[in-house]
């Protein structure tokens, strides 16, 4: 599971995410696929950088707050430490494992999700430590917003 973040706007955003991933080789690409009933999609959609954090097993209560909560109504950054990164896209603290792409283009397929393409710019030096966090541990977590 990753937690997805985005500046835009003087507006900031984050959301848990289950679908992404790497795309292309060379060049390098990995895309994220956010929920269009989302906070967080109305900010990415104009940002220039996203930030993905991978999620460690450790990492539950971030999950739930930036899966069961939506910006629409709460701060979710006011609840966790994190330091602005490219174009204010927040970079978590406590996440080891991160990296910040330029959204190099969306891909809309005519589902209730849009892709981004993210050509990765700035990253971590962490390892995921005791691995990561997956579906199965998260499926209880309600959803902040509609999916």
């Amino acid at each position: 599971m990753y937690v997805v973040t985005a500046a835009s706007g003087g507006r900031r955003a984050g959301c848990l995410v289950g679908f992404a991933s790497q795309c292309s080789i060379e060049p390098p690409r990995f895309t994220v696929w956010l929920s269009t009933a989302n906070h967080t999609y109305d900010v990415a959609r104009t940002a220039r950088h996203l930030t993905v954090h991978v999620l460690g097993r450790e990492q539950r209560a971030l999950a739930e707050l930036f899966g069961g909560q939506t910006g629409d109504g709460v701060d979710k950054f006011a609840r966790t430490a994190w330091r602005p990164g490219r174009d204010g896209s927040p970079v978590l603290s406590d996440v080891r494992v991160w990296f910040t792409g330029l959204v190099e283009e969306t891909v809309a397929v005519g589902g209730d999700h849009v892709g981004f393409v993210l050509s990765p710019v700035d990253r971590s030096g962490g390892s995921a430590g005791s691995g990561p966090l997956r579906f199965g541990a998260v499926r209880d977590v309600e959803a902040g917003h509609p999916a």
